[in-house]
């Protein structure tokens, strides 16, 4: 058994039109002045407004920015901390997808603790306090709502940075399925197999423990059920919870375990080539699961017993083969690609990519041996 510390510290309030409860959740943290964070299109899709109307009606000062794109960078948490400063707030409500949450925790490092956000890569780099902070995730995928990590990319490098510390950690993680319901199909796709390689990677991870573990499958039973149904009928109000609560879960089995290769193999390929995050996982995680499943299928065939009983779920026999075909086909159906080669990517310069690839932090928890040479195998068995 490995040790483990975790001390839950983000209550999570689920359930359809939740949101409309915002200001309430809002105002039993003693907030009277509120600082939100969202994005245009979660703007336009009408649920930003709705989420301030809610704290307006509770009699809380709001305000608004929306200045968040995908994959934030250091310039954007630097322009959301002068509307912070401003506007002085209490609270920060990060209402949105991962970026606007990983963005709202960016923003407030630097509004309590000064500095950059370069200085904050790592973990426990904050030394002061931080506002609470409310999530009010419209996607199912990141888990950033149960993270204490804030992905921020640096503006001049590319280079997407890891900046922890459970002072970060969002207070209340307010789920409203609705919310989900206006995704496009790309989104929910992009975003559904990001949250289950989150999954399948925290089950396999080093640092996997009693605690991960059992949020780890939780996630499988949710995510591996609903993925498709999502695809099927956007508008299964049941299989989008089921999809959101997975990737909720799963936000608190990375807090526990972390990730694995398939992330840091990721990662590059947003760096040099612009492949949105989703697509590069997609393409990636099969090869990792084989890889993987080399030297631990035992540790893979043990989450398929889980399922072992239920239609549509690859059987345990199969052991990392089977699961692996299973998440190619989730990622065919979702319409993703598969080949590195169709997204651009140049074969003479997978080197470089196996090389930055080794520099990702995730990669060091990978259960098997994960360097330059690995790395450039699984890049080749991908292109």
């Amino acid at each position: 058994m490995i040790p483990f510390d975790f001390q839950p510290r983000t209550r999570i309030v689920y359930g359809p039109d939740r949101i409309d409860t915002l200001g309430d959740l809002a105002g039993e943290l003693g907030a009277r002045r509120v600082l939100v964070v969202s994005d245009p299109g979660i703007v336009a899709a009408g649920h930003t407004g709705r989420g301030i109307a809610a704290l307006q009606k509770a009699g809380i000062e709001t305000h608004l920015f929306d200045g968040v794109v995908e994959n934030p960078t250091t310039e954007h948490v630097d322009a959301g901390l002068a509307v912070a400063k401003r506007y002085e707030p209490e609270l920060i409500v990060g209402l949105g997808g991962g970026s606007s949450m990983d963005c709202a925790k960016g923003i407030n490092f630097l509004y309590t603790n000064g500095g950059r956000m370069q200085d904050y890569r790592g973990v426990g780099k904050a030394l002061k306090e931080m506002l609470p902070m409310i999530a009010v995730p419209t996607t199912a995928g990141t888990g950033s709502e149960t993270q204490s990590f804030a992905l921020i990319s640096d503006a001049k490098t590319h280079e997407k940075m890891a900046c922890g510390d459970k002072k970060a950690s969002f207070r209340i993680a307010l789920l409203d399925p609705v919310l989900t319901l206006t995704q496009p199909a790309a989104v929910t796709a992009l975003t559904g197999i990001d949250a289950l390689a989150h999954t399948l990677e925290t089950y396999v991870s080093k640092k996997r423990n009693a605690a991960s573990l059992a949020f780890s499958r939780e996630a499988w039973l949710l995510l591996g059920d609903h993925f498709s149904k999502v695809l099927d009928d956007p508008q299964d109000l049941d299989a989008r919870g089921g999809m959101q609560l997975g990737a909720c879960f799963a936000g608190l089995a990375i807090e526990n375990s972390m990730l694995g290769a398939t992330h840091a193999l990721a990662n590059p390929l947003t760096a040099h080539y612009g492949i949105i995050h989703g697509q590069a996982i997609g393409m990636m995680l099969p090869h990792v699961i084989r890889f993987n499943g080399e030297q631990f299928g035992d540790w893979y065939r043990d989450l398929l017993d889980c399922t072992a009983d239920t239609n549509g779920f690859p059987s345990p026999s199969g052991g990392s083969d089977a699961l692996a075909g299973f998440v190619a086909e989730l990622a065919a159906r979702a319409k993703l690609p598969s080949r590195l080669q169709d997204c651009g990517v140049e074969r003479g310069k997978l080197a470089t990519l196996a090389e930055d690839a080794t520099k990702q932090w995730t990669g060091t928890f990978n259960p098997r041996q994960f360097g330059k040479e690995e790395a450039l195998e699984l890049y080749e068995l991908a292109f």
